[in-house]
């Protein structure tokens, strides 16, 4: 089945690799419809971001900013586990949230 089969392997200026399959992705477009045709945009968010910022819930989950030039963001949130990372959600916003800004310094 093709539901599992990777659908991406990105690394983050953080030094680590976030995957997620298409199964995942499709879980993700289900709750933010918006994001359907916006892949290649979660996935700069995420190897080329504008902005980095550490959640101020967990410290081992990132928000991945990604400007679209139109006072609207796209974030990519991301959770690093023993060195690797893996995408918990992405959705689009005009704010960007608290929590301390680790990237670019």
């Amino acid at each position: 089945m093709t539901g599992d089969k990777e659908l991406f392997s990105i690394e983050t200026p953080l030094g680590f690799v976030v995957h997620t399959t298409e199964r995942y992705w499709q879980q993700i477009v289900v709750k933010h419809p918006d994001l359907a045709h916006r892949l290649h945009d979660v996935k700069v968010a995420l190897s080329n971001p504008d902005e980095i910022r550490r959640s101020s819930r967990d410290d081992a989950v990132f928000l991945f900013y990604h400007d679209e030039k139109k006072s609207r963001w796209v974030v990519a949130v991301a959770k690093r586990q023993g060195g690797k990372g893996f995408l918990v959600t992405a959705y689009r916003t005009d704010a960007v949230k608290e929590g301390e800004k680790v990237w670019p310094k």
